[in-house]
């Protein structure tokens, strides 16, 4: 009697094997569309905006300084002006955004 309990007990699975990978699948590929590819654009907007800096672009820098920059002095480097005769060297990474001509004249 407990015999037949026994082997039906220990009796493999018949399912198809890719069923039970479907829901981690389904799982990968909401997260790529809502989470992975999204931050993959902005990251290389930001990249094409940081390589598209010019001296007398207005800036914010990652640490929310607001400033001109003055001089690009090399690739990675450049001289901001942050008040009148104020001026330091800012490093490219550090940039946070680009203020436009329009968000600048209306704040002050």
């Amino acid at each position: 009697m407990f015999e037949s309990i026994a082997y039906a007990a220990g009796a493999p699975a018949g399912g198809n094997p890719i069923g039970a990978f479907l829901p981690l699948i389904l799982i990968f590929v909401i997260f790529y569309f809502l989470l992975i590819r999204p931050q993959q654009k902005r990251q290389k907007k930001h990249q094409e905006m940081l390589a598209a800096l010019k001296a007398g672009d207005e800036i914010i820098t990652s640490g929310g300084i607001h400033g001109k920059i003055d001089k690009v002095l090399d690739e990675q480097t450049f001289l901001v002006e942050i008040a009148n005769g104020v001026k330091v060297t800012l490093s490219r990474s550090a940039v946070a955004t680009k203020m436009n001509q329009s968000e600048g004249k209306g704040e002050q």
